[in-house]
């Protein structure tokens, strides 16, 4: 959010300084989802980008599943927990984070409650596609998302930023896996965004699949 209140909040985080934090901000002008991604891709300072929604919420293994599974020139995809209303509800007004398992309710996706070191280093596996790309949990080395110029700023409204920066990672070369039984994320009930832009953001993503685009020219390198 671009409020006083998050500022606030982040604020508080950084005084605690367990680990260093960067706030970067832009003002509420709509859903501008690719110009603040690569506002804070161009800001990081290691190698790996860990790139998350803000409405999730991770394991105490997320980081560390992902880390040891790192190699170079490959993306990560995490799935990720859908709870309801009613346990979104829940855990807000808990503060705390939830201990969910397979047996628990109040979601959907059971199967992707489940979370193993072993299991996931072992059935995590590569695929070939943009099929079910999500970007609240997307783990990729900075250098790639460079070389590709990172998110198209074309976009605007909610839709296929997220599958068309994909696109392009695997049209560079960059190999994609999926993770499976581990990292995962929960993912907290809200209202949709609007649709309304769909239908142009799908031409985009279209031409990029058609010409088999590699760099797209309103990109990151504007920040660097």
């Amino acid at each position: 959010g671009s409020t006083e209140s998050t500022k606030d909040l982040i604020a508080d985080f950084q005084d605690q300084r367990l680990v260093p934090i960067y706030h970067v901000w832009q003002p509420d002008e709509g859903f501008k989802l690719s110009a603040i991604r690569n506002k804070a891709i161009a800001q990081a300072k290691g190698e790996f980008i860990c790139m998350i929604d803000g409405d999730l919420l991770l394991h105490n293994d997320f980081i560390q599943i992902i880390e040891n599974m790192a190699v170079r020139n490959t993306f990560y995809q995490g799935k990720r927990v859908l709870l309801d209303e009613n346990k979104t509800e829940q855990i807000i007004l808990s503060e705390k984070i939830p201990n969910i398992t397979f047996f628990s309710n109040g979601f959907k996706n059971r199967l992707n409650t489940v979370s193993s070191k072993l299991l996931s280093s072992i059935l995590s596996k590569r695929i070939n596609s943009i099929r079910a790309v999500k970007g609240c949990s997307m783990h990729f080395w900075k250098e790639d998302a460079l070389a590709v110029n990172g998110f198209n700023e074309d976009f605007i409204g909610w839709g296929r930023e997220d599958s068309e920066f994909v696109s392009r990672l695997l049209n560079y070369g960059v190999k994609r896996k999926n993770i499976i039984l581990g990292a995962v994320g929960y993912h907290l009930h809200h209202q949709e965004a609007s649709r309304k832009m769909l239908p142009e953001n799908d031409l985009i993503l279209e031409q990029t699949l058609k010409f088999k685009k590699m760099v797209c020219e309103n990109g990151i390198n504007k920040y660097l």
